[in-house]
Protein backbone atom coordinates (compact mmCIF):
# COMPACT_ATOMS: atom_id res chain seq x y z
CA UNK A 1 0.00 0.00 0.00
CA UNK A 2 1.18 3.21 -0.54
CA UNK A 3 0.80 6.55 1.45
CA UNK A 4 1.08 10.40 1.19
CA UNK A 5 -0.17 11.22 4.29
CA UNK A 6 2.78 12.79 7.00
CA UNK A 7 5.45 15.30 7.05
CA UNK A 8 8.65 15.15 5.60
CA UNK A 9 10.03 14.93 8.78
CA UNK A 10 7.87 12.20 9.68
CA UNK A 11 9.96 9.69 6.88
CA UNK A 12 12.66 9.73 9.25
CA UNK A 13 11.82 6.47 10.95
CA UNK A 14 14.22 3.92 10.44
CA UNK A 15 17.97 4.06 10.81
CA UNK A 16 19.78 2.28 7.73
CA UNK A 17 22.26 -0.62 8.25
CA UNK A 18 25.23 -0.48 6.89
CA UNK A 19 26.43 -3.19 4.58
CA UNK A 20 29.68 -1.91 2.54
CA UNK A 21 31.62 -4.16 0.08
CA UNK A 22 31.06 -7.72 -1.76
CA UNK A 23 27.89 -10.16 0.19
CA UNK A 24 29.62 -12.54 2.12
CA UNK A 25 28.09 -15.15 0.41
CA UNK A 26 27.75 -13.85 -3.30
CA UNK A 27 24.90 -15.77 -5.67
CA UNK A 28 25.47 -16.90 -9.04
CA UNK A 29 22.36 -15.84 -10.88
CA UNK A 30 22.49 -17.55 -13.82
CA UNK A 31 22.15 -15.18 -17.21
CA UNK A 32 19.05 -15.09 -19.28
CA UNK A 33 18.91 -14.91 -23.24
CA UNK A 34 15.06 -13.22 -23.34
CA UNK A 35 12.69 -11.36 -20.70
CA UNK A 36 9.53 -10.51 -20.88
CA UNK A 37 8.07 -8.46 -18.30
CA UNK A 38 3.62 -7.77 -18.71
CA UNK A 39 2.25 -5.18 -16.66
CA UNK A 40 -0.56 -6.80 -16.13
CA UNK A 41 -2.03 -4.21 -12.94
CA UNK A 42 -0.77 -0.58 -12.80
CA UNK A 43 -2.54 2.50 -11.69
CA UNK A 44 -2.44 4.08 -15.11
CA UNK A 45 -4.41 2.43 -18.81
CA UNK A 46 -3.45 4.59 -21.51
CA UNK A 47 -4.84 2.83 -24.46
CA UNK A 48 -3.40 5.91 -26.73
CA UNK A 49 0.56 5.08 -25.79
CA UNK A 50 2.84 3.95 -27.94
CA UNK A 51 5.26 1.03 -28.26
CA UNK A 52 9.10 0.78 -29.58
CA UNK A 53 11.32 -2.15 -30.75
CA UNK A 54 11.24 -3.78 -26.86
CA UNK A 55 7.79 -2.40 -25.81
CA UNK A 56 4.30 -3.56 -27.02
CA UNK A 57 1.20 -1.30 -25.76
CA UNK A 58 -2.36 -2.55 -25.49
CA UNK A 59 -4.99 -0.56 -27.22
CA UNK A 60 -8.70 -0.12 -26.82
CA UNK A 61 -9.35 -2.81 -28.84
CA UNK A 62 -8.34 -5.46 -26.67
CA UNK A 63 -11.18 -5.20 -24.06
CA UNK A 64 -14.72 -6.01 -26.09
CA UNK A 65 -17.84 -5.68 -24.18
CA UNK A 66 -21.55 -5.84 -25.35
CA UNK A 67 -23.35 -2.44 -25.55
CA UNK A 68 -26.71 -2.34 -26.87
CA UNK A 69 -26.35 1.16 -27.62
CA UNK A 70 -23.94 1.32 -30.01
CA UNK A 71 -24.63 0.47 -33.77
CA UNK A 72 -22.39 -2.42 -33.44
CA UNK A 73 -24.08 -4.10 -30.72
CA UNK A 74 -20.37 -3.71 -28.94
CA UNK A 75 -17.84 -0.99 -27.67
CA UNK A 76 -14.39 -1.46 -26.53
CA UNK A 77 -13.42 -1.33 -22.98
CA UNK A 78 -9.37 -1.36 -22.92
CA UNK A 79 -7.87 -2.43 -19.51
CA UNK A 80 -8.35 -1.88 -15.91
CA UNK A 81 -6.40 0.43 -14.06
CA UNK A 82 -6.12 0.09 -10.15
CA UNK A 83 -3.88 1.62 -6.90
CA UNK A 84 -2.21 -1.79 -7.17
CA UNK A 85 0.54 -3.77 -9.22
CA UNK A 86 0.86 -7.00 -10.72
CA UNK A 87 3.24 -7.96 -13.21
CA UNK A 88 3.96 -11.46 -15.57
CA UNK A 89 7.72 -12.26 -15.68
CA UNK A 90 8.89 -14.70 -18.83
CA UNK A 91 12.30 -16.09 -18.92
CA UNK A 92 14.16 -17.58 -21.65
CA UNK A 93 17.27 -19.38 -21.38
CA UNK A 94 18.86 -22.21 -23.31
CA UNK A 95 16.27 -22.81 -24.72
CA UNK A 96 13.88 -22.98 -22.09
CA UNK A 97 10.86 -20.46 -21.33
CA UNK A 98 9.51 -20.33 -18.25
CA UNK A 99 6.55 -17.78 -16.17
CA UNK A 100 5.88 -16.80 -12.64
CA UNK A 101 3.59 -13.66 -11.46
CA UNK A 102 4.64 -10.76 -9.52
CA UNK A 103 2.02 -9.57 -7.25
CA UNK A 104 -1.43 -9.78 -8.51
CA UNK A 105 -3.15 -6.75 -8.23
CA UNK A 106 -5.66 -4.63 -5.61
CA UNK A 107 -9.04 -6.35 -6.52
CA UNK A 108 -10.42 -9.96 -7.17
CA UNK A 109 -10.82 -9.41 -10.93
CA UNK A 110 -8.37 -6.93 -12.09
CA UNK A 111 -5.31 -8.93 -13.06
CA UNK A 112 -7.46 -12.04 -14.02
CA UNK A 113 -9.83 -9.96 -16.26
CA UNK A 114 -6.78 -7.80 -17.93
CA UNK A 115 -4.73 -11.17 -18.35
CA UNK A 116 -7.50 -12.65 -20.21
CA UNK A 117 -8.03 -9.72 -22.55
CA UNK A 118 -4.50 -9.82 -23.49
CA UNK A 119 -4.84 -13.71 -24.39
CA UNK A 120 -2.13 -14.07 -21.17
CA UNK A 121 -2.42 -18.15 -19.89
CA UNK A 122 -2.50 -18.46 -16.22
CA UNK A 123 -2.68 -21.69 -15.82
CA UNK A 124 0.38 -22.88 -16.08
CA UNK A 125 2.72 -20.24 -13.68
CA UNK A 126 5.98 -22.17 -12.65
CA UNK A 127 5.44 -19.71 -9.34
CA UNK A 128 3.90 -16.84 -7.46
CA UNK A 129 5.65 -14.03 -5.59
CA UNK A 130 4.54 -11.65 -3.42
CA UNK A 131 6.46 -8.40 -3.17
CA UNK A 132 5.24 -7.68 0.44
CA UNK A 133 1.55 -8.13 2.68
CA UNK A 134 0.00 -5.00 1.24
CA UNK A 135 -3.11 -5.83 -0.08
CA UNK A 136 -3.23 -3.98 -2.94
CA UNK A 137 -0.30 -6.37 -4.16
CA UNK A 138 -2.44 -9.43 -3.32
CA UNK A 139 -6.35 -9.20 -4.01
CA UNK A 140 -5.97 -10.84 -7.02
CA UNK A 141 -4.99 -13.94 -5.55
CA UNK A 142 -8.11 -14.65 -5.61
CA UNK A 143 -9.16 -14.76 -8.59
CA UNK A 144 -6.40 -16.71 -9.70
CA UNK A 145 -7.04 -19.27 -7.06
CA UNK A 146 -10.68 -20.05 -8.83
CA UNK A 147 -8.98 -20.34 -12.07
CA UNK A 148 -6.11 -22.84 -10.80
CA UNK A 149 -6.86 -26.25 -10.99
CA UNK A 150 -2.94 -27.48 -9.46
CA UNK A 151 -0.83 -26.19 -6.42
CA UNK A 152 1.60 -23.05 -7.40
CA UNK A 153 4.55 -22.36 -5.25
CA UNK A 154 4.41 -19.26 -3.79
CA UNK A 155 7.61 -16.91 -2.60
CA UNK A 156 6.83 -14.70 0.09
CA UNK A 157 8.62 -12.66 3.56
CA UNK A 158 7.14 -14.68 6.93
CA UNK A 159 6.37 -10.70 7.82
CA UNK A 160 3.59 -10.33 5.00
CA UNK A 161 0.64 -11.96 7.05
CA UNK A 162 1.24 -8.60 9.70
CA UNK A 163 -1.58 -7.19 10.91
CA UNK A 164 -0.80 -3.44 9.72
CA UNK A 165 -2.95 0.08 9.88
CA UNK A 166 -3.14 4.03 8.86
CA UNK A 167 -3.55 6.74 11.57
CA UNK A 168 -4.30 9.99 10.50
CA UNK A 169 -3.36 12.94 12.06
CA UNK A 170 -6.44 13.41 13.31
CA UNK A 171 -6.55 10.11 15.20
CA UNK A 172 -8.89 7.82 12.33
CA UNK A 173 -7.71 4.61 12.08
CA UNK A 174 -7.88 2.70 9.03
CA UNK A 175 -7.08 -0.84 9.05
CA UNK A 176 -5.30 -2.68 6.35
CA UNK A 177 -6.69 -6.01 4.94
CA UNK A 178 -4.32 -8.68 6.00
CA UNK A 179 -3.19 -11.65 3.89
CA UNK A 180 -4.19 -15.14 5.32
CA UNK A 181 -1.97 -17.76 5.22
CA UNK A 182 -4.04 -20.54 5.59
CA UNK A 183 -6.71 -19.46 3.32
CA UNK A 184 -3.83 -19.11 0.69
CA UNK A 185 -3.10 -22.74 1.24
CA UNK A 186 -6.53 -23.89 1.52
CA UNK A 187 -6.62 -22.06 -2.14
CA UNK A 188 -4.13 -24.19 -3.51
CA UNK A 189 -0.87 -21.91 -2.71
CA UNK A 190 2.35 -23.78 -1.55
CA UNK A 191 3.34 -20.92 0.47
CA UNK A 192 7.44 -20.77 0.81
CA UNK A 193 8.44 -18.39 3.59
CA UNK A 194 11.67 -16.99 2.89
CA UNK A 195 13.65 -14.22 4.81
CA UNK A 196 16.78 -14.52 2.73
CA UNK A 197 17.39 -14.57 -1.14
CA UNK A 198 15.79 -17.16 -2.98
CA UNK A 199 16.90 -18.41 -6.20
CA UNK A 200 14.26 -19.54 -8.33
CA UNK A 201 13.37 -20.97 -12.36
CA UNK A 202 17.04 -22.80 -12.44
CA UNK A 203 19.08 -20.39 -10.65
CA UNK A 204 17.44 -17.65 -13.25
CA UNK A 205 15.58 -15.47 -11.04
CA UNK A 206 16.39 -14.42 -7.84
CA UNK A 207 13.79 -12.70 -5.23
CA UNK A 208 16.15 -10.48 -3.05
CA UNK A 209 14.69 -11.14 0.18
CA UNK A 210 15.07 -8.51 3.28
CA UNK A 211 16.68 -5.72 1.62
CA UNK A 212 19.90 -3.83 3.42
CA UNK A 213 19.24 -0.43 4.42
CA UNK A 214 21.80 1.63 3.21
CA UNK A 215 21.06 4.75 1.70
CA UNK A 216 20.91 7.87 4.20
CA UNK A 217 17.79 9.38 2.55
CA UNK A 218 15.42 6.54 2.18
CA UNK A 219 14.36 5.53 5.59
CA UNK A 220 10.82 4.33 5.05
CA UNK A 221 7.29 5.03 6.26
CA UNK A 222 5.83 7.67 8.02
CA UNK A 223 4.77 7.41 11.77
CA UNK A 224 0.57 6.90 10.89
CA UNK A 225 1.70 3.50 9.58
CA UNK A 226 1.52 1.19 12.37
CA UNK A 227 2.08 -2.75 12.67
CA UNK A 228 0.90 -5.30 14.97
CA UNK A 229 3.52 -6.59 17.19
CA UNK A 230 1.80 -8.90 19.03
CA UNK A 231 0.81 -6.57 21.75
CA UNK A 232 0.64 -2.96 21.09
CA UNK A 233 0.37 -1.18 17.49
CA UNK A 234 3.94 0.23 16.78
CA UNK A 235 5.54 2.32 14.22
CA UNK A 236 6.11 0.57 10.97
CA UNK A 237 8.87 1.95 9.26
CA UNK A 238 10.94 -0.74 7.35
CA UNK A 239 7.90 -2.96 6.25
CA UNK A 240 10.72 -5.88 6.53
CA UNK A 241 9.16 -7.78 4.44
CA UNK A 242 9.75 -5.69 1.22
CA UNK A 243 11.29 -7.86 -1.51
CA UNK A 244 12.06 -7.33 -5.36
CA UNK A 245 12.89 -9.35 -8.50
CA UNK A 246 16.10 -9.37 -9.93
CA UNK A 247 16.96 -10.94 -13.53
CA UNK A 248 20.33 -10.87 -15.10
CA UNK A 249 19.95 -10.20 -18.79
CA UNK A 250 22.82 -11.65 -20.81
CA UNK A 251 25.35 -9.06 -21.48
CA UNK A 252 23.80 -6.31 -20.39
CA UNK A 253 22.93 -6.12 -16.76
CA UNK A 254 20.30 -6.20 -14.17
CA UNK A 255 16.48 -6.23 -14.70
CA UNK A 256 14.82 -4.94 -10.60
CA UNK A 257 11.24 -5.49 -10.64
CA UNK A 258 9.78 -3.98 -7.64
CA UNK A 259 6.52 -3.76 -6.35
CA UNK A 260 5.95 -0.70 -4.15
CA UNK A 261 10.06 -0.45 -3.24
CA UNK A 262 9.30 0.27 0.38
CA UNK A 263 13.10 -0.75 0.82
CA UNK A 264 13.99 2.08 -1.46
CA UNK A 265 14.88 2.04 -4.84
CA UNK A 266 18.32 2.59 -4.63
CA UNK A 267 18.57 0.09 -1.73
CA UNK A 268 17.10 -2.48 -3.71
CA UNK A 269 19.33 -1.91 -6.37
CA UNK A 270 22.66 -1.77 -4.39
CA UNK A 271 21.37 -4.55 -2.67
CA UNK A 272 20.71 -6.75 -5.80
CA UNK A 273 24.56 -5.51 -7.29
CA UNK A 274 26.07 -6.73 -3.82
CA UNK A 275 24.12 -10.02 -3.67
CA UNK A 276 24.69 -10.85 -7.66
CA UNK A 277 28.33 -9.20 -7.97
CA UNK A 278 26.75 -7.85 -11.22
CA UNK A 279 27.47 -3.79 -11.31
CA UNK A 280 25.17 -2.76 -14.10
CA UNK A 281 22.02 -1.92 -14.08
CA UNK A 282 20.40 -2.26 -17.05
CA UNK A 283 16.27 -1.79 -16.27
CA UNK A 284 14.20 -0.70 -13.05
CA UNK A 285 10.88 -1.20 -13.56
CA UNK A 286 7.51 -0.68 -10.88
CA UNK A 287 6.63 1.13 -8.16
CA UNK A 288 9.21 3.12 -6.79
CA UNK A 289 7.15 5.20 -3.51
CA UNK A 290 8.17 8.59 -4.18
CA UNK A 291 4.84 10.32 -3.74
CA UNK A 292 3.35 12.59 -1.13
CA UNK A 293 4.80 14.91 1.11
CA UNK A 294 6.31 12.39 3.51
CA UNK A 295 8.25 10.83 0.27
CA UNK A 296 8.54 13.29 -2.14
CA UNK A 297 11.71 15.55 -0.42
CA UNK A 298 13.54 11.86 -1.35
CA UNK A 299 13.37 12.52 -5.15
CA UNK A 300 16.20 14.56 -5.96
CA UNK A 301 19.04 11.76 -4.27
CA UNK A 302 16.77 9.09 -5.51
CA UNK A 303 17.22 10.71 -9.44
CA UNK A 304 21.07 11.55 -8.50
CA UNK A 305 21.79 8.36 -7.74
CA UNK A 306 19.60 6.43 -10.66
CA UNK A 307 21.34 8.86 -12.77
CA UNK A 308 24.41 7.44 -11.93
CA UNK A 309 23.60 3.95 -12.31
CA UNK A 310 22.59 5.23 -15.79
CA UNK A 311 19.68 2.21 -16.87
CA UNK A 312 18.88 1.23 -20.11
CA UNK A 313 15.42 1.25 -19.59
CA UNK A 314 13.49 3.16 -16.45
CA UNK A 315 9.59 2.35 -15.80
CA UNK A 316 8.06 3.68 -12.72
CA UNK A 317 4.62 2.71 -11.41
CA UNK A 318 1.94 2.40 -9.32
CA UNK A 319 2.97 4.45 -6.21
CA UNK A 320 6.07 6.74 -7.51
CA UNK A 321 3.79 9.20 -7.82
CA UNK A 322 3.16 12.50 -10.39
CA UNK A 323 6.29 14.66 -9.15
CA UNK A 324 8.63 11.69 -9.19
CA UNK A 325 7.67 10.59 -12.80
CA UNK A 326 8.10 13.71 -14.28
CA UNK A 327 11.16 14.78 -12.25
CA UNK A 328 12.37 10.93 -13.83
CA UNK A 329 11.15 11.62 -17.05
CA UNK A 330 13.31 15.24 -17.19
CA UNK A 331 16.52 13.76 -15.81
CA UNK A 332 16.70 10.25 -17.84
CA UNK A 333 14.93 11.15 -20.71
CA UNK A 334 16.52 8.21 -22.69
CA UNK A 335 14.98 5.92 -19.77
CA UNK A 336 11.79 6.51 -18.97
CA UNK A 337 8.98 4.64 -20.21
CA UNK A 338 5.00 5.62 -19.21
CA UNK A 339 3.89 2.40 -17.67
CA UNK A 340 0.18 0.86 -18.01
CA UNK A 341 -1.37 -2.18 -17.69
CA UNK A 342 -1.38 -4.40 -19.95
CA UNK A 343 2.15 -3.00 -21.40
CA UNK A 344 5.00 -5.93 -22.01
CA UNK A 345 8.46 -4.69 -22.29
CA UNK A 346 10.75 -7.75 -24.40
CA UNK A 347 14.73 -7.30 -23.55
CA UNK A 348 16.94 -9.19 -25.58
CA UNK A 349 20.17 -10.14 -24.27
CA UNK A 350 23.80 -10.06 -26.00
CA UNK A 351 24.41 -13.45 -28.11
CA UNK A 352 26.31 -16.02 -26.06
Amino acid sequence: MCLSAGSPSEAAGATPRLARGPAVDPIRLEPVDELEITILVDNVYDGLLTGDERTRRASFAVGVEAAPHFEEGRTFVGLVAEHGFSALVTTKRLGHTSTLLFDAGLSPTAMVGNADRLGVRLDDLHAVVLSHGHFDHAGGLAGLAARRRSAVPMIVHPEAWTHRRVVSPGGQILPFPTVSKKALRKEGFDVVERRVPSLLLDNSVLITGEVDRTTEFERGMPPSHEAWTGGRWAHDAKIIDDQALVVNLRGHGLVVLTGCGHAGAINIVRHAQRLTQVERLHALIGGLHLGGPAFEPIIEPTIGALTQLAPSLLVPGHCTGWRAQHALAAALPAAWMQSSSGTSFHLNGAAA
